[in-house]
């Protein structure tokens, strides 16, 4: 389980999809921030307000709170340190770290873009502050895009399908109870969950280019 130059994805695999990733989560955080989504935003906010089912509503509720910022944290978090004591240290620090500097960026964009969030009487719980993009969605979407990455190369077939599986439906449910709790505009969770995944990948494919750098220098050195 040591890092390897073999272990990370490659960085010609993951960089053109972090960089078409980083190009849409600028264009839709773009797009909700001038209003060209509010119509769709509005519809979809009223529309889930006046089908909530009590019962719903209180596993949204617990989901929201499981998937919230520092839940995304805690889980890159642990695995970065399972990974590192597993002797792939590299990609521990990497996992650890992207969560982190997602939350530096969408909170940075947040205090820019100071997007109002869904008005007080669409709210199962009252938030107030600044609403683009979701915080949640980007952690969530950082921290299990990343862990799905680091992991992919160790994994087997299924592990790889099962693993990915959980990551899409985990972050999924965690983005559409900011939407279903009336506590964001779907563009705000769309364009959070591809900012998380664009970070993600862009994590990933900085963790392969200094692996591969790291191993070029002992073949210099040898030469």
């Amino acid at each position: 389980m040591n890092d390897q130059p073999s272990a990370p994805l490659r960085a010609r695999v993951t960089g053109p999809v972090a960089a078409a990733l980083l190009v849409l989560a600028g264009v839709l955080i773009a797009l909700a921030w001038t209003g060209v989504l509010q119509g769709g935003d509005t519809e979809t906010a009223v529309g889930l307000a006046a089908d909530r089912i009590p019962g719903v509503t209180v596993v949204a509720l617990v989901v929201t709170e499981l998937g919230n910022t520092v839940g995304s944290t805690a889980v890159a978090l642990v695995g970065g340190a399972v990974l590192a004591v597993r002797g792939r240290v590299a990609a521990g620090l990497c996992l650890a770290a992207v969560p982190l500097v997602a939350s530096v960026v969408f909170t940075v964009v947040k205090r820019i873009l100071d997007r109002a969030r869904p008005p007080a009487d669409l709210q199962v719980m009252a938030v107030a502050n600044e609403s683009l993009p979701s915080g949640h969605a980007t952690m969530v979407a950082a921290a299990w895009t990343t862990l799905v990455l680091v992991l992919w190369p160790v994994l087997r077939s299924r592990g790889r399908v099962l693993l990915t599986a959980f990551a899409v439906l985990w972050a999924g449910a965690v983005g559409f109870t900011r939407i279903y709790l009336g506590v964001h505009w779907l563009s705000d969770v769309l364009a959070g969950w591809t900012l998380g995944a664009a970070l993600a990948f862009t994590g990933v494919t900085v963790l392969s280019l200094v692996l591969a750098r790291r191993t070029r220098r002992p073949d210099t050195a040898a030469a």
